[in-house]
């Protein structure tokens, strides 16, 4: 076997350059084995490397099947290696062993991908190949048994590879065009509004407490008397509440009704949202 073939083979079996194919076989005197371990050995170190650095941009997967629907985050550098093919394809094939995993982390860093490598042996391999630090970000999964789950991705990048993504579940027993298009226009509706909890009793108390200290911050600064900031204070929350509640929220496509009038405006007795959950990359 010739030196250029063994290079070629090493190349084609690990993804790894020219220049690291080279140096590792040689380092091997020529056993492909041997050089192989080399270059995973040198991808971990590179990898660890690179992983002190910031990762905020990337790109969201969804996958679905008739049991289930997953988002997962996968974060890089770059908006270049976002749409570099190797971390796509990477991205891709991830994205529907997660939605097998049902979005267990650990689960999936396990599992073997196309190559019968685990998915933590490819980052590792992808981030040495690529260059940049790349890492597995927030993921959920939805059980669609008994719901119907919607879904909507906005600034796509390929397939099912977007900037951010939304699934909504909804319970009825209804199952026509109406409730689909419906469904469809409340996953948008959550991208753009980008709703904190289903209701403002929903809403996360310590949220809710930063935000009042921060009102209270604001209005004490204005040199307004106590009496009259813990009143404007209580109305401000309030608003609060109402702009982060999905059923309070004005309606994007109606901005004269709100989310709740819309149900209302459907006449399906039986037609509830159960749960949303929205996955926009850097926030």
């Amino acid at each position: 076997m010739s030196y250029i073939y063994k290079i070629k083979k090493l190349r084609q079996s690990s993804g790894a350059g020219f220049k690291d194919c080279s140096s590792a076989i040689n380092e091997a005197n020529g056993d492909l084995q041997k050089a192989t371990e080399i270059l995973r050995v040198k991808g971990i170190s590179k990898a660890t490397k690179k992983m002190s650095r910031e990762a905020n941009e990337g790109v969201v997967a969804l996958s679905e099947n008739d049991d289930v629907t997953s988002v997962i985050e996968v974060n890089c550098e770059t908006d270049f290696v976002a749409k570099n093919d190797d971390f796509i394809n990477f991205v891709k094939e991830l994205s529907e062993i997660n939605n097998k995993c049902k979005s267990d982390i650990k689960l999936l860093k396990q599992s073997k991908m196309k190559n019968n490598q685990t998915v933590e042996e490819n980052l590792v391999g992808v981030i040495a190949k690529i260059g940049e630090k790349i890492t597995l970000g927030r993921s959920k999964t939805f059980n669609n048994s008994g719901n119907m789950n919607f879904n909507y991705l906005h600034t796509v990048v390929k397939d099912n590879l977007s900037k951010l993504a939304v699934i909504v579940s909804v319970n009825t027993k209804q199952n026509d065009d109406k409730v689909k298009a419906f469904g469809k226009q409340l996953a948008m509706h959550i991208a753009a509004s980008n709703p904190l909890a289903l209701t403002s009793e929903d809403i996360d108390e310590k949220v809710l407490k930063k935000e009042e200290e921060l009102i209270i911050e604001e209005l004490k600064s204005s040199g307004k008397p106590e009496e009259i900031v813990k009143k404007i204070s209580l109305g401000k929350l309030n608003k609060f509440k109402e702009d982060n509640s999905l059923l309070n929220q004005a309606w994007v496509m109606e901005p004269k009704k709100k989310v709740k009038d819309i149900i209302k405006g459907l006449n399906i007795s039986d037609i509830k949202i159960v749960d949303f959950y929205r996955l926009k990359i850097g926030e």
